[in-house]
């Protein structure tokens, strides 16, 4: 009897599921159907704008195809069995949304690994898995609830009722009636104005992630807030000037064509570059495209590694040495450091790091003293948590030793307190001194941006940057001495590259290799400086 009751109840679950799907209709489209006709596109200098190419070699088009993350979510499941179907439902929420929602609208969990590797299978859910976060996520998002808590961590809101060819996708334009019925023709859907698409709100759905520590059985002890960029910008003098769209999607001067079929020109139109601070991928999934299953032309992907760097270096910091002076055969300095970005810097993933190196040469060009040397193998010498996985450099008000060194970082910690770079172990940070930007009181913020450790307590760490202190003994050197100060970034840092292996998998093996590979090359120097001191 308990057999047979079994039985029929698996058999009316899976009915029920399969009435379900069928109820739903085809949410999405992959962005082949939109490139047809929003490619193309001149600016009024002459320039391409063209919409699809400038979103197929950045990190939104490949947020699927990102080894690391392919790597990451595989090495948590290792770690979490038990939540394996959890954590690849919530993971691609946002890194494989259409395929994720769409499971979601049918009554079934969002699946990854069945995916992977992405070139393997052709199925319309694997295409659309592949697809990233594309053209009919963002632009079907609705209005409701965008800002408030229950919109992040991909909680946002899309019609799942309306058929196909009816659907609404909104953007910033009116749009008139021939065009929209072109528009329902080629692509099934109905563009709306919908003032909410430019937004930082809408930015915030996915880019404000609330994460859940595990134990051992898959139980929920803790919550961590994993990247808050919204949540530290709206907390700063930006939120009043500027949108994530502002910097991230630049628009163009004066007016141009959005499609290249029966266009109008419209003014301030947004680049879908997507422009953000992952120097490295770019350059990873441009060497390794076969195996990765990229899309993007290698042109295109080298242009988006090119511009990454220049925007990092021209618009994220700025440093200067505000004091030099050497007495008695000490040498004590001040750099003041300034954060430019409308966020923490570096925000949003933890594995983010920015340093200070900072070097002291004697009148002959000899290094009497450095802090901060980037190594070859994507470290920094003499950081606690390169050396040794269990610790992790504090932050600093002055430096006095070659193995101190002022790192902006998150450092997360479990339940314990133990370090850890496992996202679904941590429910805490040790450290968060990342640069605060413009007018961020950190009295006054919130627990899931709070500054943590001793930057909480340094009165020179402040809204806008941080001011440190250099005392060098001089042995006796020969003056003039040269102050060197430089601004380091690096997206993925060497603990979080590599404590990836402490689990075994393809991805993981892989990605490491990759890593290895490019490790010399994986920082870049946002600004640097110098004076002489006498």
């Amino acid at each position: 009897m308990i057999r047979r009751l079994t039985i029929l109840c698996c058999f009316l679950t899976i009915t029920m599921a399969s009435l379900a799907a069928a109820q739903v209709p085809n949410l999405f489209i992959t962005s082949d159907r939109c490139m047809a006709c929003h490619n193309g596109l001149i600016t009024p200098d002459g320039r391409d704008a063209s919409i699809g190419i400038g979103w197929r070699s950045s990190m939104m088009a490949n947020s699927a195809r990102d080894p690391y993350w392919q790597a990451a979510i595989r090495r948590e499941a290792l770690v979490h069995p038990t939540a394996s179907a959890l954590i690849q439902n919530e993971c691609g929420a946002c890194h494989m949304p259409m395929h994720r929602f769409q499971a979601n609208a049918e009554g079934k969990q969002g699946e990854v690994f069945v995916h992977l590797p992405l070139a393997s299978d052709v199925t319309p859910q694997s295409l659309m898995a592949a697809d990233g976060v594309s053209c009919t996520v963002c632009h079907q998002i609705g209005s409701e609830r965008l800002g408030e808590e229950e919109s992040f961590t991909a909680g946002f809101e899309m019609d799942t009722s309306t058929g196909e060819g009816e659907r609404k996708v909104y953007g910033p334009y009116d749009v008139d009636q021939g065009r929209q019925r072109l528009m329902q023709s080629a692509s099934r859907f109905v563009p709306a104005k919908g003032e909410h698409i430019q937004s930082s709100e809408l930015c915030a759905t996915c880019h404000t992630l609330i994460t859940h520590a595990l134990d051992d059985n898959g139980d929920v002890v803790g919550e961590l807030p994993e990247q808050t960029p919204y949540l530290e910008w709206k907390h700063s003098a930006y939120a009043g000037e500027k949108s994530c769209q502002t910097c991230h999607m630049p628009e163009v001067e004066g007016a141009m064509q959005v499609s290249s079929v029966l266009g109008p020109f419209r003014e301030q139109v947004s680049r879908h570059v997507f422009r953000g601070g992952n120097l490295l991928m770019p350059r990873i999934l441009n060497a390794h495209r076969q195996e990765l299953a990229v899309q993007a032309f290698p042109q295109e992907l080298q242009a988006t590694a090119d511009q990454t760097i220049q925007n990092l270096t021209t618009s994220t910091a700025s440093l200067e040495v505000t004091f030099a002076q050497v007495s008695d055969g000490v040498l004590e300095a001040e750099l003041a450091i300034t954060n430019l970005a409308g966020h923490k810097l570096p925000t949003a993933y933890p594995s983010r790091r920015v340093w200070v190196h900072f070097t002291v040469l004697d009148r002959d060009g000899n290094t009497l003293f450095e802090s901060g040397r980037f190594n070859a193998d994507g470290s920094i010498e003499g950081t606690d948590n390169d050396a040794d996985a269990a610790l992790f450099e504090p932050h600093y008000d002055q430096i006095s030793r070659p193995d101190q060194v002022q790192i902006y970082e998150p450092i997360l910690a479990d339940p314990s307190g133990a370090v850890t770079t496992v996202l679904l172990s941590a429910s805490s940070y040790a450290k968060d001194n990342r640069l605060l930007p413009k007018g961020f009181d950190k009295a006054t913020a919130e627990e899931f941006v709070a500054v943590h450790g001793a930057a909480h307590d340094d009165a020179d760490f402040v809204g806008s940057g941080d001011r440190i202190g250099y005392r060098v003994a001089t042995g006796g050197a020969q003056g003039p001495l040269t102050v060197q100060a430089e601004l380091w970034y690096q997206p993925i840092g060497y603990r979080w590259a590599h404590n990836l292996g402490d689990e075994q998998a393809d991805e993981i093996e892989r990605f490491i290799g990759y890593y290895e590979e490019m490790a010399d090359s994986s920082a870049v120097v946002l600004v640097s400086t110098r004076v002489v001191a006498e």
